[in-house]
Order: C-alpha cells, then structure tokens, then sequence
C-alpha cells in the first residue's frame, strides 16, 4: 500500500511546490524589501518600523505554511523531516530574538527554489546569481547586528557590502569585521557558503578558458585537414579534365618514352 501512495504523494507534493513557487518567491522578495529598509534607512518612524516588523513576520509564517502543507502532502513524513532538517532550523531558530537574521536564510532558500526550476542546465548562471544574492543578504544581516554595537567598525552599508564581497572572496583585508556574536555568526555562514560558490565559479573559468584554447587548437588542426583535402579534390578534377597529362604525369617511364618520341 505505501508503494501506491508514494508517487501519489509526490505528485501532490509536486503540484503544491509548482502552485505555490511563484507566489513564495515573491513573498521572498518583498520580506527582503521590508527587512532591508529599516536597516538602509534608520530614521524611519516607528509606525514604519513596527508595519515592516508585522510583514516580515507574516511573511515568515507564510513560510511556516508551506512547510506545513508540504509535510502532510508528504508520503514518508520521517523521511521528509530528516531530508529538510535544515529547513525546519531555519524557521524554528528565528523565534529567538538574536537569531532573527535566520529569517533571511529563509528567502535566500525559497528564491533558490525556484529559480533552480528557471535555471535549469544553466548552473554557471544559477551559482552566479546565488552568490550576489548570498553576500547582499550578508551585508544585511551583519550590518543589521553591528549598527549599534560598542565597538563596531561596520556602521553603513557601504561598509557591509565591502565586508561581505571581502570575505566571501577570502581576501581577508581586516579593515572591517564584526564584533557581535551574531555577526560573527553571519560571517561565520557566509565563509561557509562562499568557498563552494567561489570555488565553482573559479572553476568554471578556468574550464571555460580551457574549453575555448582547446577548441581553437581543433579548428586550427581542422582547417589544415581542410587544406590537404581541397587539394586533392583539385588534383583529381585536373587528372579528369586532362587524363593524358595526368597519366603521363603519374608514370615515370612514359615521361621518359615521350621524352626520346621524334615529333
């Protein structure tokens, strides 16, 4: 009985995730427009502040929802829980106040959702747009925890953004770093996160140039093939044209023959 229900279950499962991506990664967007603007614009009022606060919140919960519906559409729920543990800590750890920028991992997981569905056969653009997505999200996350923190050296986004492409690039410069546990935390996932981003899109570069000298070394080996071929297409057509001349041009002795012939 459960072999029948399975693929009944992953085709429900499908038809939810297919329903519902497109709205989800809006949502995603608009939760990272409202978690960034109190952090870009810290002068906003606080009626602002407090509608931002409750649509994120929403939102989140709408993750929640998701979640929810696509392990009771699920077949084996164990199975589900233990392939998307990750998933059930990131909406679980936000409760807690200093982890609130988990919330961000959220969106970062849902855009990548479905954009790996847009993306599909084309990884290179994939792990692209992912690691600019990854270091904006980090330098709003770090600038977030360390704006008011005794001692910080990463007070506007400017500052964020240069931490985030510094680190991800383990260039390591120094000039700016966190000081708070919680972005010590963000530094700590977006390490984590870049080698295998960075280390792919390195990768492919170097397979790209690779790629592009070895195919040129086969054109060049081509065009020579191309040459000797063109030749003897021109060789036999004189050898058609001129039998008699091509014959005695082929035979040594009848060179010689017609050589010592009187005219």
């Amino acid at each position: 009985m459960q072999v029948r229900t399975e693929p009944l279950a992953a085709d429900r499962t499908a038809r939810w995730e297919r329903l519902t991506g497109l709205p989800l990664m809006l949502l995603a967007v608009l939760f990272l427009m409202v978690y960034a603007a109190p952090i870009l614009r810290p002068d906003l009022a606080a009626a602002w502040r407090r509608a931002f606060e409750a649509t994120t919140l929403l939102i989140w919960l709408m993750f929640w929802v998701d979640f929810v519906v696509r392990l009771f559409l699920a077949g084996d729920r164990r199975r589900f829980l233990r392939g998307h543990l990750f998933d059930l800590a990131v909406l679980v750890l936000p409760v807690l106040r200093p982890l609130r920028a988990l919330r961000l991992i959220t969106v970062v997981l849902s855009l990548n959702r479905r954009a790996e569905s847009w993306a599909r056969g084309r990884l290179a653009v994939y792990v692209g747009a992912t690691t600019i997505l990854l270091v904006l999200v980090s330098a709003l996350a770090v600038l977030d925890a360390e704006r008011s923190a005794a001692g910080s050296n990463i007070a506007s986004f400017d500052d964020a953004l240069w931490w985030a492409t510094v680190t991800i690039t383990t260039v390591g410069y120094g000039d700016h770093y966190p000081v708070t546990g919680t972005g010590r935390f963000v530094a700590l996932g977006l390490m984590i996160g870049g080698i295998g981003l960075i280390g792919f899109v390195t990768g492919s570069l170097a397979t790209w140039i690779v790629d592009r000298v070895s195919q040129k070394g086969g054109t060049a080996a081509a065009t020579a093939d191309d040459i000797a071929a063109l030749r003897a297409e021109i060789e036999a057509l004189r050898r058609q044209l001129d039998p008699q001349t091509s014959t005695a041009g082929d035979d040594p002795d009848r060179q010689s023959h017609a050589a010592r012939s009187p005219c």
